[in-house]
């Protein structure tokens, strides 16, 4: 008895009039085919009774399946929700990802880099910690065997993959909106200003100051720990101030919501006597009394777009480097008003 000949991939191409590659890539289960055209595909593969051998396929490109995450402070939600977006979006494409929290230890970053090497990965999704040395990361990303992408914190001059969300149009944004409530003294309060992060938030900060032509005083700006209690804390400082501000944007909703309880430990109420503003819409965010005005992101696009961008550096190590800016919007809630003296 003739045994019958395998269906191969060149039969699929053929049958659905498309190239190999695109085969391949619909077998992978890559995200950079077209749904029509996976579509097709597809259902040429259940016609021709076409069985892909995994197995095979991972000995002959030597591809794992398995990407590497590195965040910072997964006892943040935004970190929480940031990882949950870029996992989510792996799986859906048969991915596996291989996690740590590096707790913004630059030290910790590099061996978890050196010890991926070992685990054959297939590439590094990468939250940068706050002091990383782009020299020293970018020495070790070359001898890597796997491509990285950047998320959420750009590291300037790195010639690296990014995916984020516009921080300086952000605060910009937040800012622009206390000031049309008339709020002329506006602290920006939370975070490091020499990280990208910070740097791209007061940039934006200062932006929309100038374009109100107010005065800038950088006795508002002022750095600290992104948590409840360094909210507290900061809120004190420029309150003590000989001229205090009437409202404040903070770094992101952990620091509002520090601030927030500082205002009432002194007797004030938050969205009454001051404005806050926070960065994340956090799901704690709408159910604050009052509820917070902050700047949301869309978490899922992020990790749609970084699993995108990595596969996309997979598939062809020599391709364009690309920056993905994702838009925020402002979610105008109670913690904002007019200041007392224009009510």
């Amino acid at each position: 008895m003739t045994k019958k000949p395998s269906v191969t991939i060149r039969d699929i191409a053929a049958q659905a009039n498309v190239s190999v590659s695109t085969v391949s890539l619909v077998v992978r289960e890559s995200p950079l085919v077209a749904p029509e055209t996976r579509k097709r595909v597809l259902a040429t593969m259940a016609e021709l009774g076409y069985v892909h051998n995994r197995g095979a396929a991972a000995m002959r490109s030597r591809k794992s399946g398995v990407i590497a995450m590195s965040v910072n402070d997964l006892a943040n939600p935004y970190f929480a929700g940031l990882t949950s977006s870029v996992e989510h979006a792996l799986q859906k494409i048969d991915r596996t990802v291989l996690l740590t929290d590096v707790r913004e230890d630059p030290q910790l970053q590099a061996r978890f880099i050196e010890k991926m090497r070992g685990y054959n990965v297939d590439g590094l999704i990468l939250c940068p910690a706050h002091t990383t040395d782009v020299t020293r990361l970018l020495e070790q990303l070359r001898s890597a065997p796997f491509p990285c992408v950047l998320v959420s914190r750009d590291l300037a001059g790195s010639g690296l993959d990014y995916v984020g969300y516009d921080h300086r149009r952000g605060m910009a944004l937040a800012v622009r909106h206390l000031i049309e409530l008339g709020h002329e003294r506006i602290a920006l309060l939370g975070g490091s200003h020499r990280t990208w992060v910070g740097h791209e938030r007061l940039s934006g900060y200062r932006e929309a100051l100038r374009a109100a032509g107010l005065h800038h005083d950088a006795s508002l700006e002022v750095e600290g720990e992104l948590t409840r209690a360094s909210g507290m804390s900061l809120l004190d400082r420029v309150l003590d101030m000989k001229t205090p501000p009437t409202a404040a944007a903070c770094a992101n909703d952990i620091v509002a919501f520090g601030v927030m309880l500082g205002l009432r430990r002194r007797g004030l109420e938050p969205g009454i006597d001051f404005s806050v503003t926070g960065n994340d819409d956090l799901p704690e965010a709408e159910l604050w009394t009052p509820s917070l005005t902050t700047l949301s992101i869309d978490f899922d696009e992020i990790g749609r777009q970084a699993a995108t961008l990595l596969l996309q550096r997979i598939e062809n190590p020599a391709s364009e480097v690309r920056h993905v800016s994702l838009p925020v919007q402002l979610g105008v809630r109670n913690s904002t008003r007019a200041p007392k003296s224009h009510a």
